[in-house]
Parts: structure tokens; sequence; C-alpha cells
């Protein structure tokens, strides 16, 4: 099979990867620094509630309840972190991953695709501005950044990027990743405890699903031995009848490898 890409249109496709993830990062920035000032002012005021039961009741049952009070907010904070940590060594592991398939000399030496590498620059300089993002919230929150890798999906990411051959398992490691990040921020939607972190994570999440819809579809293309099909906007004529829903397996979508909210936490 001939996988050989057509260059120009795969170009445009990485143009329009791109345009999406700029859109994404100014969201992204604006609602984690909303995220992060009304996580301030909450924590702000458990802290002056807890200071005036103290200082009313003393050590008394009272104090104890203002207490209890207090600590919802502070705990719910601690776990944001978390969220926020685990998220950014997911976008590490992404970041690992292109690094790594970049040292093979058929994807980043003499012997690549241009397009190929072109992808793997692009999506790795994505990720790392993604983790860059969830890091800066995390310490503005008072949490460590977190710099290492996913601990369970790194194993399962370098089994995969040494069986790199070609285009086709370029892709197909790329739809793992955005699978993995995307099933985990949609779980987080429903963990997290602002309004505003929820909408990020969900925004985040359906540019991830998106990425995934496009790589599923040029996987289908490049499989099937139509490269020459990748092209925005697609020659509908031409496309075979599946390539309509192959971006869309699932009419719900799942989150059996979403990764725990703790799994990639500062110890």
């Amino acid at each position: 099979m001939d996988n050989k890409l057509d260059e120009g249109r795969f170009r445009e496709l990485l143009v329009e990867s791109d345009d999406l993830q700029s859109d994404a990062m100014r969201g992204a920035r604006r609602d984690l620094n909303a995220y992060v000032d009304a996580a301030h002012e909450a924590r702000h005021e458990s802290r002056r509630d807890l200071r005036v039961g103290g200082a009313i009741f003393g050590a008394g049952a009272l104090g104890i309840a203002a207490l209890a009070f207090a600590s919802p907010a502070m705990a719910e904070s601690a776990q944001d972190i978390m969220a926020l940590q685990t998220a950014a060594g997911l976008e590490n592991l992404a970041v690992f991953t292109y690094k790594t398939a970049l040292t093979l000399d058929f994807i980043g030496g003499k012997s690549a695709n241009g397009v190929v590498k072109a992808f793997a620059l692009k999506t790795m300089a994505q990720h790392e501005e993604h983790g860059k993002a969830f890091n800066a919230a995390a310490t503005k929150l008072g949490g460590k950044a977190q710099t290492a890798t996913d601990p369970k999906y790194t194993p399962v990411v370098q089994t995969a990027a040494g069986k790199i051959k070609g285009a086709v398992d370029v892709v197909s490691l790329a739809i793992t990743l955005e699978d993995i990040a995307a099933e985990t921020y949609v779980k987080n939607v429903g963990l997290v405890s602002t309004s505003d972190l929820r909408g990020l994570f969900a925004s985040v999440a359906g540019v991830e699903s998106q990425h995934k819809a496009i790589l599923l579809a040029v996987q289908a293309l490049l499989k099937g031995g139509a490269p020459e099909l990748i092209a925005l906007p697609p020659d509908i004529a031409k496309l075979p009848a599946a390539a309509g829903n192959v971006g869309f397996p699932d009419g719900f979508f799942p989150t059996s490898m979403a990764a725990p909210v703790a799994q990639g936490a500062v110890k």
C-alpha cells in the first residue's frame, strides 16, 4: 500500500488544526484565570469563616463546626489542583511521545516524510502549550507544577512509539493520545468544583475530540490507500461512504481510559 501523503492538502489540515488550537488556548487562558480568581476567593472566605469561628467559640463545639464548614472548599481546591496536575502529566506524555518519534530517522530525520515531521512537531508544540497552561493554574492555586509524564499511560505510549513504522502508525498513536486526554477531561467535568474549571475541561475535551475525529478520518484514508483524499474541504463525491461517520464511532463519549484525578498528582 502506498502511504505517500499529498503534502499540500495535508498541510491545509495542519493549518486548520493550528487555528483550532489558537482558539482553544485563548479560551483556556481566560477560563483558567477566572477559575484561579474564584478559587482564591472561595479559600479566602473559608479561612475568614474559620478565623471568625475560632475567635468567637475557641476550641468548643461551634469552633469545630466552623472548621467543618471551611474544610469542603479547601478539599475541593486540593482535588482541583490534582486534576490540573494530572492533565499536565498527560500533556507532558504527549510531548514525550512526539520527541521520541522525532528521534527516529523516518519521522524526524533525513528519510522522514516532510508532512509527517511537520505533524509531529506541530502536535508536540500544542501539547506543550496545554501542559504549561494547566501547570500555571495549579501553581497559582498553591500546588506544584507536574513536570513528569503520566505514570499509568507512559509505558503504553512507550510501547506504541517503539513500533512506529510510518504515517499510519504516527496517526494511530496520536489518536490514542487524544483519546486518553479527551476521556480524562470529559470525566473531570463532573469532578472539579467550579463552573469555570468545568467549562475549561469541557472545551479542551471538545478540541481533543475534534482532533481525534480528524485523525480517524485521516487514518481510514491512509489505510484505504487514498491519501490524496485528505483535504479541507474534502472532495465529497470521491469520499467512501464510511467517511461520513468514521470519525464519530461513539454515540456517547466513553471514559474508560480516563485518568483518575489523583493519578498524575505531584506526590
